[in-house]
């Protein structure tokens, strides 16, 4: 029986100490709550740098939607349908001063917008608004 009771107050011992150690933590949640505010604004720019209207917009053939859709306005986020990913659409970056796709990406034509999705899965990553003329 005493030896429970010492272990009963040798682990209420150590239970205090590591709160109090825990809470004297110089690197607590205040420093983790400014840590994620950085990583949100980093995210943030970003995203602006991708998505955007078009400075310059540029001539391009006459847009055909595939048969049975039309053009419409995307978002980042929303998937892209299968008959999109046709060859025909995809726009190469280098005639319209758009940035290099990252690997496993390229961009597609829809309408006067491009959008860069994924190539495997046609999830849109961004969208450069209005980057083609009537």
């Amino acid at each position: 029986m005493k030896s429970f009771i010492a272990s009963a107050i040798a682990l209420t011992l150590l239970g205090t100490t590591g709160v109090s150690a825990a809470s004297a933590d110089p690197r607590g949640p205040v420093a983790e709550a400014r840590q994620d505010l950085r990583e949100a604004r980093q995210d943030r720019r970003q995203e602006n740098q991708w998505e955007r209207r078009a400075a310059k917009r540029y001539k391009a053939g006459r847009y055909m939607a595939p048969k049975g859709y039309y053009a419409r306005r995307w978002a980042k986020g929303q998937k892209l349908p299968l008959a999109y990913r046709n060859r025909v659409y995809v726009v190469d970056h280098r005639n319209y001063g758009l940035r290099y796709p990252p690997r496993g990406y390229h961009y597609v034509r829809v309408g006067n917008d491009v959008v860069l999705t994924a190539i495997a899965t046609g999830l849109i990553a961004s969208v450069v608004f209005d980057l083609f003329e009537d």
